[in-house]
């Protein structure tokens, strides 16, 4: 289970076409500039499908229960599918909580992996309220991709689920990274790097990621 440790990234044009659904965090819309913005990047790799939880389509700021935010995700990923070939690798990717449900759903639908933009480990930011059940119980391979100031997702006990987890799973550090992966102006000056840079290494190990279980299916 590496992290950041990636050989010379692949050509995936050889594979099969690959399908992300693309969920979102809590507190914004798949409009958002945020997602947008990684739509576009990720459309690099594959064909991206974005959808909203009905509590965000219905103008409503709390979330759905659990069983409801992941009957929507299923729907989503039911309707995204049926517009591509049957045996389409199809991976599920979501900022904070929308990875969240993603692995939720992957409990109870094949897919081909999981990638979790910032994992909120930590229920509102408390440690003692760690969201790892679904992680241990986890059959799917799974990329994180986590800042070292992501308050919610605390490296240290990451390291220790990632340890305990059944499924393969990867690490890919954003250092510097918030939440939502961006690193401070400073920091970035100081190293001579844009915030662009940082998405490009982002999105090189997906590819990584990608690669693998696409192979292992060939």
């Amino acid at each position: 289970m590496p992290d950041q440790e990636y050989p010379a990234t692949p050509d995936l044009s050889s594979l099969a076409n690959i399908l992300f659904l693309f969920a979102p965090g809590a507190g914004a819309p798949s409009s958002h500039p945020w997602m947008q913005r990684w739509k576009s990047q990720l459309e690099s790799i594959g064909t991206v499908v974005t959808f909203d939880y009905d509590y965000m389509r219905e103008g409503r700021k709390r979330p759905d229960r659990l069983p409801e935010l992941i009957a929507t995700h299923r729907a989503a990923l039911g309707e995204a599918r049926a517009k591509f070939d049957p045996g389409t690798p199809t991976f599920l990717i979501g900022k904070s909580m929308g990875g969240r449900i993603g692995c939720h759903l992957a409990l109870e639908e094949k897919v081909s992996g999981l990638i979790c933009l910032g994992y909120p480990l930590c229920g509102g930011g408390d440690p003692t309220k760690l969201r790892d059940k679904v992680l241990r119980e986890l059959r799917t391979p799974l990329l994180f991709v986590q800042g070292t100031r992501d308050a919610l997702c605390p490296l240290d006990l990451l390291q220790q689920v990632r340890r305990e987890m059944q499924c393969e799973n990867e690490l890919h550090i954003v250092e510097g990274g918030d939440h939502s992966l961006l690193v401070a102006k400073k920091q970035l000056k100081a190293a001579g790097e844009t915030q662009q840079d940082v998405d490009l290494r982002i999105l090189d190990a997906i590819r990584n990621f990608l690669a693998r279980p696409l192979r292992a299916n060939d």
